[in-house]
């Protein structure tokens, strides 16, 4: 089974390469450390499983899994990830990702994350598929759950309040990362504004840090800049 990894840390990808390839019949094909060469990548090496980080540079990994479904649809795809966020679970699954794995579960699920999606089912790592459990006993959401404006962002959306909060990026810089125009990212900011109802940059730093999408120490050193 051949298999791409892309994540921009080189430490990681050799620790996760290391691991995999101790798999008999698993061998990876390609490492890639941005979505660019990620997207290149696939479509050279054809790979039967895409183990991605959702944090890449240039293109994001919402972004970049609806770009390899989109031109390679046989291709599955498993996340790698930090964030546990549902609203990132949710997207990436809905762009077309076959499995979601945190970085901090044990490796040996990931090794069947690979096996699974390959396999044509789907998979979530413990610690997800007990919180989706726990949301399917519980029945259906609260008020104040369907009534969360955060879960009308488009993955669009999600991708700019990403670049906007972890990396501090203008219009302009945002718009040449995710290839379109600087006035199109304003008007997918303004739309992001007005269903959150926010006014200002440090109101969406701090519902990231509350989202868990920042973590909080990065809130007090953005905030004064």
């Amino acid at each position: 089974m051949d298999i791409l990894l892309a994540d921009d840390h080189e430490l990681v990808r050799k620790g996760i390469r290391f691991l995999l390839e101790a798999e008999p019949d698993f061998r990876v094909a390609a490492e890639a450390a941005s979505g660019s060469e990620t997207f290149r990548l696939a479509q050279e090496v054809k790979p039967d499983v895409v183990v991605l980080d959702l944090n890449m540079p240039d293109i994001g990994g919402l972004d970049l899994i609806t770009r390899l479904k989109t031109e390679m649809s046989v291709t599955k795809i498993v996340v790698l990830s930090m964030y546990s966020n549902e609203v990132y679970v949710t997207e990436a699954l809905r762009c077309g990702a076959e499995g979601y794995v945190l970085k901090e579960a044990a490796p040996a699920e990931l090794i069947t994350a690979i096996r699974e999606i390959a396999a044509g089912r789907r998979f979530l790592c413990s610690a997800l598929a007990q919180r989706a459990f726990r949301a399917y006993s519980n029945g259906t959401k609260t008020v104040d759950e369907m009534e969360d404006p955060f879960k009308r962002l488009t993955a669009r959306e999600l991708q700019i309040l990403q670049l906007i909060v972890e990396k501090n990026l203008t219009n302009a810089e945002i718009g040449e990362q995710l290839f379109i125009s600087r006035r199109t990212v304003e008007i997918h900011r303004a739309n992001m504004m007005k269903k959150l109802s926010f006014k200002s940059y440090s109101d969406l730093v701090h519902l990231a840090v509350m989202r868990g999408l920042l973590p909080a120490e990065k809130e007090e050193k953005q905030s004064k800049e």
